[in-house]
């Protein structure tokens, strides 16, 4: 699993209690969600179709470094299915782990578009590739 994002917890993303308020968390998720598909598929309409059970584990406090790891486990004809966890940066504590989250690859008319994607693609291998092919 690749953890790219990190946030600071901050007074403005605090619950009643002064923890990580869960709907600031989910925000984040489904963003960084929706660039990891984007980018493996290549293609910037792609929508969030479905998220399976959200397992808290652990709270953040104001101040703690979070980190959201995701990583594809499914590549289906239009879609991709993600798995994420989100930890404590310093000390790997799993604050969160979700099995599934589904994103759809849509053509220019908002429809479900395969997109030819069968597993895993870093960007700095298709840079490398388009170098190579142009040199």
């Amino acid at each position: 699993m690749n953890f790219h994002t990190r946030k600071w917890v901050k007074p403005e993303d605090l619950n009643a209690h002064g923890t990580l308020f869960g709907g600031s968390l989910l925000r984040w998720i489904d963003e960084e969600a929706a660039i990891y598909a984007i980018v493996q598929l290549e293609n910037p309409r792609c929508v969030t179709k479905y998220i399976s059970e959200i397992n808290f584990m652990s709270s953040a406090k104001q101040g703690d470094i979070i980190e959201l790891g995701m990583k594809a486990t499914h590549f289906g004809k239009s879609s991709l299915t993600i798995t994420c966890e989100v930890r404590k940066k310093l000390t790997h504590e799993t604050i969160l782990k979700i099995d599934k989250i589904v994103f759809v690859s849509l053509d220019e008319n908002g429809k479900p578009a395969p997109h030819g994607k069968t597993q895993i693609e870093y960007v700095s291998d298709r840079l490398a590739d388009r170098n190579e092919s142009e040199e």
